[in-house]
């Protein structure tokens, strides 16, 4: 933990950020069945189904008022390929695909309000990809594991098509060869080995070295939730979560950002003495729809936790500075514009709250 965050004092110094965003649910219908998600609905199911555009409009309104500036985008993997419903459905908002809704509804959000979008859809080709690079500051795309005994029956990612890591592994790297800022991660505790867990943050480490595009690698605990396959699975304790930080930290490049969500862990602080420096994206509006069951802390308590241990807490953009530096490469014109608004000299947000306790207090 020590040789980790001295490599992170070197590479970012003692500044932790965050994004200040709303989270649009578009749609909870998926064609995978994860053993331990409970965002995934079937058609059958209360509320399943695809938000409006008026929805997706009132979300990002009420974000910019609160001075949100990420508007990211989490939906299921193409349930119009599993569901008729979901093809109907799609059918009556004006659409085909779920990809061609979540494009326009970034463009919406360009047009509508300040607000940048962040994209995780799930695997890509490489044109859906440059359709969505067109509208949108940066994808997500948690590769989760490498590991293929995960795709086994009994295990977490059985009869889940766009989980085989074969999959993501492409996606990331078509991300790559399009520059497209990306976000990606692993989940840890869903039935790996310690030794797949390494072999998952050294394959994102080698995607990164041949293209440059990982902007932040988030190292995500999993959380037993009710009615899933794994509700009784045990949870990684805090030991398993700053080992795996500091693991990654030590294996990824220093300039890819290293990110941990303080919602999913009371101790959240922790994670700073094994390298992180950023908390990722953190909502004054919306829930983290993926554990709706885990509030977001207060941005003062984490300010709090960060001043206790040094470091300070800084409000940044959708897309990181460095690939802001080069927006000619990494941004297509429409967001480059975009952010200009946003950023101030050092690519970080411009009109932030750039948090003091005295402020808070």
């Amino acid at each position: 933990m020590r040789a980790a965050s001295e490599l992170r004092d070197a590479a970012w110094g003692r500044r932790v950020t965050y994004s200040r965003k709303v989270f649009i649910p578009l749609t909870n219908l998926c064609r995978d069945t994860c053993g331990y998600c409970t965002f995934a609905k079937t058609p059958d199911q209360p509320g399943a189904g695809y938000l409006t555009p008026d929805d997706v409009v009132d979300i990002v309104k009420r974000g910019q008022q609160l001075g949100c500036k990420e508007a990211l985008f989490s939906l299921g993997e193409r349930p119009e390929a599993r569901y008729p419903e979901a093809r109907a459905m799609l059918q009556r908002l004006g659409y085909k695909t779920t990809l061609e809704y979540v494009v326009a509804m970034c463009a919406s959000v360009l047009e509508t309000s300040s607000l940048i979008p962040h994209v995780n859809a799930g695997t890509l080709t490489l044109d859906e990809l440059a359709d969505i690079r067109s509208v949108a500051g940066s994808v997500g795309l948690m590769l989760e594991n490498v590991s293929r005994r995960l795709v086994q029956k009994g295990m977490a990612h059985y009869a889940c098509p766009d989980k085989v890591p074969a999959q993501r592994l492409r996606t990331l790297e078509r991300a790559g060869q399009l520059n497209v800022p990306t976000t990606s991660g692993i989940l840890i505790g869903i039935g790996e080995t310690w030794e797949e867990r390494v072999d998952s943050l050294i394959a994102l480490g080698e995607i990164h070295k041949r293209h440059g595009h990982l902007q932040e690698v988030i190292v995500q605990n999993f959380r037993a939730k009710p009615g899933t396959l794994m509700m009784h699975a045990p949870e990684p304790d805090m030991d398993d979560m700053l080992r795996t930080i500091a693991a990654a930290r030590l294996v990824l490049p220093p300039d890819v950002s290293l990110q941990a969500p303080p919602n999913l862990s009371e101790d959240f602080e922790r994670y700073l003495d094994a390298g992180i420096n950023d908390w990722g994206g953190i909502s004054p509006v919306t829930a983290d729809h993926i554990n709706p069951e885990r509030a977001w802390p207060a941005l003062a308590e984490i300010l709090r936790r960060c001043a206790e241990r040094g470091m300070q807490l800084t409000e940044r953009l959708t897309t990181y500075p460095r690939f802001l530096q080069e927006r000619a490469t990494y941004l297509a014109p429409r967001l480059s514009t975009a952010m200009e608004r946003l950023a101030r000299a050092d690519g970080l947000a411009k009109v932030q709250t750039d948090l003091t306790i005295a402020a808070l207090a």
